[in-house]
C-alpha cells in the first residue's frame, strides 16, 4: 500500500514496514524523486508496506527530529532498526536492502500471528513518533515566536532612541533656518516695526543658510521615515537590463549644487563598454545616493570626490565611491554598515546612521558584496558589486 501525505499515518498495524519518504521542492531533485517513488510502486504488488511522502519545507521540525543532512532521503522506520538511506543512488540502494526489509517483514508478521499482543509495540511506537513530532513541532514554533518577539522589542528600543535623537537634532537646524527667515522678512517688510537694510550678498547668504539647514532637515525627515518602518523591512527587488553609466550619472547631476557649494571637484571614470548589470534600478539608486552624499558631506570644501566603476569578472561590476575626508578607523570599518551605528565624529552631523545599513541591504538582495578601505586622515572608498546581465 502506497500512500502520499503531508504527514505519518500508521493505522494498520498488520503493516510493520512503515517508510518515511522526504523530499522538497528543488526542480533539480524532480527526476530522482520520481525514480524513487516508481520503483515503490514497482514493488507495491508484490509486498505490502506503508509509505507516507513529506514535505521538509511543510513540516521542517520533522526533518530535524530525523536529524536529515540531504533530501531527498527515505527512511525505513519501523520494523527496528530504523535505517536512512540518502544520497544520488537511493534507488540502487534500495535494491540491495530491499531483501533484508522484506525478511524483517516476514518475521515480524510471523511473530504477530503467534503473539497477537506483540503488536502493541507498533502502537506505542506510533504513539511516541506522534508525541515527538508535536513536541518539535511546538519547540520550533516557540522559538520563532521568541525570535520574533526579540525583534519586536529591538526595533522599539531602536525607535525610542530615533525619537530622543529626533527631538535633539531636528531642533538645531529648524531654529537656523527660521532665524535666517525672520531676518530677511524683517529686511523685506516696510510695516514691520524694525526695518533691516539687507546687502544683496547677505540677502544671499541668508537664503543659502535656510535652505542648507532645511536640507538637513528633510535629510533627517528621511532617515526617521526609513526607521519606523524598522530594519527588518522587506525590500522589493524587481531586477531587470540597467545601464549603470546612465544610473550614475544621473546621480552624478543631481549632486551639481551641492559640490558647488563646497567648491569641491568630482571625477567620474565610468568605461562606457560597461556591460548592463542585472539590478533593480530604483534601489540602486539609493545606493549610489547614499554613498555620494556622504562622501560630499565628509569631504571637507574644496576636497574631491570620485565615481569609479570597472568589470572586475565575467559576472560582476564592481563600483568605487572615493573621498578626501577624514576617514574610517580601522576597527570601526565593520560597524559603519550596522542599524544606528555612528561614528562619533558624526555627532555635529545630520541623519541617523541607517543609510549604510539600508545600502548593505540593497547590495545584498542583489547578490553582491559592499566594502569599505579607508584610513584616518587618508579619506575612504566605498566599494560594492552587481551581477551582469545575462541574455
Amino acid at each position: 500500500m502506497v500512500m502520499e501525505g503531508s504527514s505519518t499515518s500508521f493505522d494498520d498495524a498488520r503493516v510493520p514496514l512503515k517508510l518515511l519518504l522526504f523530499i522538497d521542492k528543488r526542480p533539480s531533485l524532480a527526476r530522482q524523486v520520481r525514480q524513487i517513488k516508481q520503483y515503490l510502486k514497482s514493488l507495491e504488488t508484490h509486498f505490502a508496506f506503508n509509505l507516507d511522502v513529506i514535505d521538509i519545507g511543510d513540516q521542517p521540525y520533522l526533518a530535524e527530529h530525523y536529524k536529515l543532512v540531504a533530501s531527498p532521503a527515505l527512511i525505513k522506520l519501523a520494523p527496528a532498526p530504523q535505517q536512512t538511506l540518502a544520497g544520488s543512488d537511493i534507488v540502487n540502494q534500495l535494491e540491495r536492502w530491499w531483501p533484508k526489509w522484506q525478511q524483517e517483514h516476514l518475521e515480524t508478521l510471523n511473530l504477530t500471528d503467534l503473539d497477537p499482543d506483540a503488536t502493541t509495540w507498533s502502537t506505542d511506537s506510533d504513539s511516541d513518533f506522534t508525541y515527538s513530532a508535536e513536541l518539535m513541532k511546538l519547540s520550533d514554533e516557540i522559538f520563532r515566536l521568541n525570535q520574533t518577539r526579540e525583534e519586536l522589542e529591538a526595533q522599539l528600543r531602536f525607535k525610542d532612541r530615533i525619537i530622543a535623537m529626533m527631538a535633539h537634532d531636528l531642533r538645531n537646524p529648524l531654529t537656523a533656518a527660521s532665524i535666517a527667515v525672520e531676518t530677511l522678512e524683517l529686511g523685506y517688510s516696510p510695516n514691520q516695526t524694525r526695518h533691516l537694510s539687507l546687502s544683496p550678498e547677505l540677502t544671499g547668504q541668508l537664503l543659502k543658510h535656510a535652505k542648507t539647514q532645511i536640507r538637513a532637515i528633510n535629510r533627517m525627515i528621511t532617515d526617521i521615515l526609513k526607521a519606523a518602518r524598522g530594519a527588518s523591512m522587506e525590500l522589493q527587488i524587481v531586477p531587470q537590463e540597467l545601464d549603470l553609466p546612465a544610473l550614475c550619472q544621473e546621480v552624478i547631476n543631481a549632486f551639481q549644487n551641492r559640490l558647488q557649494e563646497k567648491q569641491q571637484t568630482l571625477t567620474a571614470e565610468i568605461p562606457q563598454d560597461l556591460p548592463m548589470v542585472y539590478a533593480d534600478g530604483t534601489q540602486v539608486k539609493r545606493v549610489v545616493t547614499n554613498l555620494l552624499d556622504n562622501a560630499i558631506k565628509y569631504t571637507p570644501e574644496g576636497g574631491q570626490v570620485s565615481v569609479m566603476a570597472l568589470h572586475r569578472t565575467t559576472q560582476k561590476v564592481q563600483i568605487a565611491i572615493v573621498d578626501t575626508g577624514p576617514g574610517i578607523p580601522a576597527e570601526k570599518r565593520d560597524k559603519i554598515f550596522e542599524e544606528s551605528y555612528r561614528l562619533q565624529r558624526d555627532v555635529t552631523q545630520e541623519g541617523y546612521g541607517l543609510g549604510l545599513a539600508l545600502c548593505q541591504r540593497i547590495v545584498r538582495a542583489h547578490y553582491g558584496q559592499i566594502w569599505v578601505d579607508s584610513a584616518p586622515g587618508e579619506g575612504s572608498s566605498f566599494y560594492f558589486t552587481l551581477p551582469v546581465y545575462r541574455a
